[in-house]
């Protein structure tokens, strides 16, 4: 069923018809939202660090002097997307002032990256099973709304930008055999994924063993993989040179692009190019060629690195790491989703299982020997266990499926003998992300499964709107540490203070200092806050701090506070009713320390003795 390069021209049209229809389907439902919040911590930090580059930092200059201070915070994102989102920015402040501009750019974005997103799942669709695939594809896109979380308005991290990327990446490793530039298409956009960020590492690097695999068992595949690997080599140089410091060369990481992990990709690159000029025409020696080089840049990375074999976060404080994660619900696993928001869980996980159960059906008849069809495959359960890990993996998923659930779309168009485009389109319609998911969060409802959960909504909305943050944004700049990680970014984006902590595995230091002071006695606390010139308490949700006993909660700041019990060192700001937050000045310190004693001595209170 593999079917030849595409070459009918009105294709293209189809395509900017699609997008231009999901992408006004997005802006209608989203544009207002745009006006009401940053959405969540990555776009709110974005928009920082695009702010800085605006001001005059330098292209390597990424350092946050306002966010764990005096320390700062170095952060590990690419500098390539706050120069894309500059330019338009900039582009925009032209004709409008500069917070409009900035609100467009925000809605516009993300809507640039889902152009090429649509097109990859669909050229793998066609490489699959020819043009009419391609075009179910599309009308999946125009009728997807489960698989837009990552490219609504707003929307300005850089998820979308690596979903396209590894979406682009399989598609031009499926047509590698067929197309001579797919290979160094491929290639480059794996150099491109790296400087990027290492999220959607995994895609890249089944790209890499489709070729590897393919050059093994077939000679004549030695062409293909010697553009990709002399590419990749090429491409990861000049996303290092790119993205790292001169002075920062010899620095070594694991969470980003750095010495370590471009070496030995260069090394892998160069060697598979250099393995296909092997003239032995047994697939017994390209396989020991091959299996040589990738033992060689292995031994490298570890050599280089050892640590980076423990993960992307090997290199930082693991206590900090375990506090901030759960509040990040991406990293969440699918099971737990399922069990705590059913609703969410079946949003998510429908359209991609139904694709599984495509591949399985298509697996079992000719398609089972196509290169094209087992490397989307492959991607395909890739994205899946990556879901079940973390639902962060569900946009790699949805795009993913999109193209197998289109060509047993098409396999049903056979079996149906449905010739007409009416059956045709009802069909289709029906196996769309949209109706997938909410038929099954509609059976389950019909079931009586209980879809909803009783979470604090009040604070996953309110402590995150824009308006929330007027009243922080009035008082004179200062260091505040909030209740929540997830609201250091919102402060920094929407007021002029310094905060301690943000939900990013480098700020260890802040991290842990930010939980102790709410998490220990008021006496504890305050030494704390003395030490690093804290000036402002914020609460917001009063959702309590992770691993504290009942009794160690009662005691802490957080509780007291919670209880209306406020320490003498802390004054509490005067607030409208309704106000999100609750405020507390931080008393300067030679008052507050003649308030200290009279804390201390009301330790009972707390339910806590004071403290040394």
């Amino acid at each position: 069923m593999s079917v030849a390069a595409p070459r009918h021209q009105n294709f293209a049209p189809l395509l900017a018809i699609a997008w231009l229809f999901v992408a006004l389907q997005l802006l209608l439902l989203c544009w207002p939202t745009t006006a009401v919040t940053l959405n969540d911590a990555d776009d709110a930090m974005r928009l920082v660090e695009v702010r800085e580059f605006l001001g005059g930092h330098s292209w390597f200059d990424l350092h946050m002097v306002r966010l764990q201070p005096p320390l700062g915070y170095d952060p590990h994102w690419s500098r390539l997307v706050d120069a894309g989102l500059a330019g338009i920015s900039s582009l925009f402040r032209l004709f409008t002032d500069v917070a409009f501009a900035e609100r467009l750019t925000r809605a516009i974005w993300p809507l640039l990256w889902l152009l090429p997103t649509i097109g990859g799942a669909a050229a793998i669709a066609w490489r699959i099973a020819g043009r009419q695939a391609a075009i179910v594809v599309l009308l999946f896109a125009v009728i997807g709304l489960p698989a837009m979380p990552q490219f609504k308005p707003g929307r300005v991290d850089h998820h979308n930008v690596q979903t396209a990327i590894a979406v682009l990446a399989i598609a031009a490793t499926v047509w590698s055999d067929r197309l001579r530039w797919s290979a160094t298409a491929a290639g480059i956009l794996t150099g491109l994924g790296l400087a990027i960020g290492f999220e959607g590492l995994p895609f890249l690097a089944l790209c890499a063993a489709a070729f590897t695999v393919r050059a093994i068992q077939d000679g004549e595949a030695a062409g293909p993989m010697r553009a990709y690997g002399l590419s990749v080599a090429a491409s990861t140089v000049g996303a290092f040179l790119v993205s790292v410091d001169p002075d920062h060369w010899a620095r070594t990481a694991c969470d980003s692009i750095a010495i370590n992990t471009v070496t030995p990709v260069v090394l892998g690159g160069l060697g598979l190019a250099l393995t296909t000029y092997n003239r032995n025409p047994r697939s017994s020696v390209r396989c020991g060629l091959i299996t040589a080089v990738v033992v060689a840049a292995a031994f490298v990375f570890v050599l280089s690195e050892p640590r980076c074999l423990r993960g992307p976060f090997a290199m930082v404080d693991q206590a900090a790491v375990r506090l901030w994660m759960p509040d990040m619900p991406e990293l969440t696993p699918l099971l737990s989703i399922l069990k705590t928001s059913p609703e969410t869980g079946l949003w998510l996980s429908t359209f991609p299982a139904v694709a599984v159960v495509a591949v399985i059906v298509l697996g079992l008849r000719d398609l089972r020997q196509d290169f094209g069809f087992l490397v989307a495959s492959a991607a395909l359960l890739l994205a899946v266990a990556f879901l079940l890990v973390a639902i962060r993996g569900d946009h790699y998923a949805m795009w993913l499926a999109m193209p197998l659930v289109a060509v047993v779309t098409m396999r049903l168009f056979a079996v149906l003998r449905l010739k007409s485009l009416a059956p045709r389109f009802i069909v289709t319609l029906l196996l769309t992300p949209l109706a997938l998911s909410a038929g099954a969060v509609a059976i389950a409802d019909a079931a009586g499964v209980n879809l909803h959960n009783p979470s604090s909504a009040w604070e996953s909305q309110t402590c995150f709107e824009t308006q929330s943050y007027a009243p922080l944004a009035k008082l004179p700049p200062g260091l505040l540490v909030t209740s929540n990680v997830t609201y250091g970014p919102f402060v920094l984006a929407l007021t002029p203070h310094s905060v301690l902590w943000a939900p990013y595995h480098r700020l260890s230091a802040g991290i842990i200092e930010a939980y102790k002071i709410f998490t220990e006695p008021p006496d504890e606390a305050y030494r704390i806050v003395t030490r690093l010139r804290v000036n402002y308490v914020a609460m917001c949700g009063w959702r309590a701090p992770l691993g504290l006993t009942n009794q160690q909660r009662a005691a802490s700041l957080w509780g007291q506070l919670k209880a209306g019990a406020v320490p003498g060192w802390l004054i509490r700001e005067p607030a409208p009713d309704g106000q999100a937050f609750a405020i507390y000045r931080v008393k300067p310190r030679m008052q507050a320390l003649a308030s200290h004693t009279s804390v201390a001595g009301h330790a009972a209170v707390y339910g806590a003795a004071a403290g040394p």
